[in-house]
């Protein structure tokens, strides 16, 4: 008897593996499609983008449809990366806690992940279709199309995500599913119960949705976009009667910013950089200058990465254009493996305002702060705390094994430039070209494509065509989680808009003590707060468009306070135990986290004095503006 339920449990251990293996062959042949499309998409927007430059600098012939079509391609680009992103698991997310927890309490957590965008998607995928009938009405004014053929990409993108989910759901547990269902059900029970309280408790249940719903499901590895979405669904739901039909334009808003459309062109010109050798002769350049000095490779690395910072705009792409190429000659020379990953975190909340930062994008999305002025302010602001990195670097260097290190010939070096000067002359064409208005911040980004392209196929000689597809889905997954965010954090911002509190938050910091400097000093350490918790990216465009008038009110200038809470930010996001550039550091370093927990605070200390600096002398920031 016993062997009888022996085989009968295998056989079906051996059919749920069996039907797992063929949920996960359906999401791979559902992923490749959708990676194939998005892919032809991110080529496409950089052909249509590119066509226009040239129309426009090189024949003098303007095209007026093109920023329409690309507006179109867009949001599909937008959408179906998200869709990538999800299966990849790329949506940011705080998942320290959630990898901390016992064994048996990580599979629900997990759960809990992929269920809590289902029951978003399953809410807004109605609304969705409605808001595409809505547009359908509407005609393109230059291509005559409906634009339903723009907005029926959210209805699509919700389907497909909603798919994915479905079908990684099915590859967990019934037990799991059936425990975080039951969790949530109950969750919902309540605040249903609860809702004529909550309406009646004014603007105080704010704390209730935004703080208490959305903080616990952020800690708990919620995706951030979804924990936003469902925080905000769920207010609208419980204490007001708007329709949630109002949502998917909110999000239509926030993602189709042409403005972003520099978002997707930098990523994928990050990882241009990167494989055509451009960041490893940059590096390379450095190295054979002041390789030689006692903590000569600090220095290069944080020079390395305020030069590779003005290319990519992705402070991960950064990080791993540079560390792989110092990181083992750091080791030979005998630097703890917790020093370098320190240095690498701090080079990498430095690096958070040398344009083109994609933080600086979307602050220019969200407030109307000229790009070109936040592309100038940054500059120096970075070079700021860079000098008092390097300080701390050769103090902390200790006896370095500098032995068989030979200094540069000026042969060497001259070789060295003449081989980096392509790649030295990116980020300075980049700058030079936006600061200037010569080009927008995505025109720029379309030349710089090209030159990358052309430099590594006639220059370099290193241009790898089988890395060209992976590139382009990894482009399309990146880009569709930052703008998927961007997205739902406008939904967010536009529900805390309408209930008044943006109002109250106006009132209540302008009359903190000190007037603007006191305004300084909070917004200093609610950022730093929220930089431990949230990506750049998602902080600014929720609260930028709330403290930016609240800054303007009081006298601070508008750049100068970008740069000062960017760099607050920036401050969070590579302080352990919750900062999650930290982890990315100590991943791209392959380092365990703890070598570098208890090095890491002189050089977040060092950035916080370069901060309060920054801070106290608008100059760093404001200096270099056209008056």
């Amino acid at each position: 008897m016993t062997g009888t339920f022996a085989a009968s449990g295998a056989t079906a251990d051996s059919d749920m593996t069996a039907s797992r293996r063929f949920l996960a062959q359906v999401e791979r042949w559902l992923v490749r499609i959708v990676g194939a499309i998005a892919a032809a998409a991110v080529l496409t927007e950089v052909g249509i983008l590119l066509t226009g430059v040239v129309a426009r600098f090189g024949l003098n012939s303007p095209l007026v449809w093109s920023d329409e079509l690309a507006s179109i391609v867009f949001l599909w680009l937008a959408m179906l990366g998200s869709v990538l992103a999800l299966s990849k698991g790329e949506h940011m997310r705080l998942s320290t806690i959630a990898w901390r927890l016992p064994p048996r309490w990580r599979a629900p957590a997990e759960c809990l992940a992929v269920l809590t965008p289902l029951l978003l998607l399953a809410f807004l995928i109605s609304p969705a279709l409605d808001y595409m009938t809505d547009q359908s009405f509407i005609e393109t004014p230059a291509l005559g199309w409906s634009d339903a053929v723009r907005a029926g990409a959210m209805p699509i993108g919700f389907g497909l995500m909603m798919a994915i989910s479905v079908l990684r759901l099915a590859q967990h547990r019934l037990r799991d599913v059936a425990g975080v269902a039951a969790v949530l059900g109950v969750l919902a029970l309540v605040l249903w119960m609860g809702a004529p309280t909550l309406a009646h408790l004014g603007n105080w249940n704010l704390l209730v949705f935004f703080v208490l719903l959305l903080g616990a499901g952020v800690l708990i590895g919620v995706p951030i976009a979804f924990a936003f979405g469902l925080a905000t669904v769920a207010y609208l739901l419980c204490t007001t009667h708007t329709p949630l039909q109002v949502l998917p334009g909110r999000m239509d808003e926030g993602m189709s910013s042409l403005i972003l459309l520099a978002v997707p062109l930098f990523v994928l010109l990050g990882a241009l950089v990167e494989m055509t050798g451009m960041a490893k002769a940059m590096v390379a350049f450095l190295a054979s200058l002041i390789g030689h000095v006692r903590g000569g490779l600090q220095y290069v690395l944080l020079g390395a990465m305020l030069l590779v910072s003005g290319i990519s705009g992705s402070k991960t792409a950064d990080m791993a254009a540079v560390a792989p190429v110092l990181f083992p000659e750091m080791r030979k020379r005998g630097l703890a493996d917790g020093e370098m990953v320190s240095l690498l975190a701090g080079a990498g909340a430095m690096a958070e305002t040398i344009p083109p930062s994609l933080v600086l994008i979307a602050i220019g999305s969200v407030t109307g702060v000229s790009i070109a002025a936040l592309f100038t302010g940054g500059l120096l602001p970075g070079v700021v705390l860079a000098i008092g990195l390097a300080i701390l670097a050769r103090q902390r260097t200790g006896a370095e094994d500098l032995r068989g290190v030979k200094r540069a010939s000026a042969r060497t070096v001259g070789w060295t430039l003449l081989i980096a000067l392509p790649a030295l002359l990116l980020p300075a064409l980049i700058r030079f070209a936006v600061i200037n208005g010569i080009a927008t911040a995505t025109e720029v980004s379309t030349i710089g494509i090209a030159y990358t392209v052309l430099a590594g196929l006639l220059i370099y000689r290193r241009f790898d065509w089988r890395r060209i597809y992976p590139m382009l889905v990894e482009t399309a997954s990146l880009s569709g989680a930052i703008l998927f965010i961007i997205g739902a954090a406008n939904c967010m911002a536009w529900a805390l808009t309408q209930s008044g509190f943006s109002h109250n938050l106006a009132a209540t910091m302008a009359a903190v003590p000190g007037g603007s400097w006191g305004f300084l000093g909070i917004s200093i350490l609610a950022f730093i707060v929220l930089g431990s918790v949230l990506e750049g990216i998602p902080a600014m465009v929720l609260f930028g468009p709330l403290l930016f008038p609240i800054a303007r009110q009081l006298g601070v200038n508008e750049v100068h306070y970008a740069m000062v809470v960017i760099l607050a930010m920036g401050v969070g996001l590579f302080a352990p135990p919750f900062g999650l550039g930290y982890y990315a550091a100590c991943t791209i370093g392959r380092v365990n986290p703890d070598a570098a927990l208890l090095r890491i605070w002189p050089y977040l200390g060092v950035l916080v004095l370069g901060l309060l600096l920054i801070a106290a002398v608008p100059w760093i920031s404001t200096g270099f503006l056209p008056k």
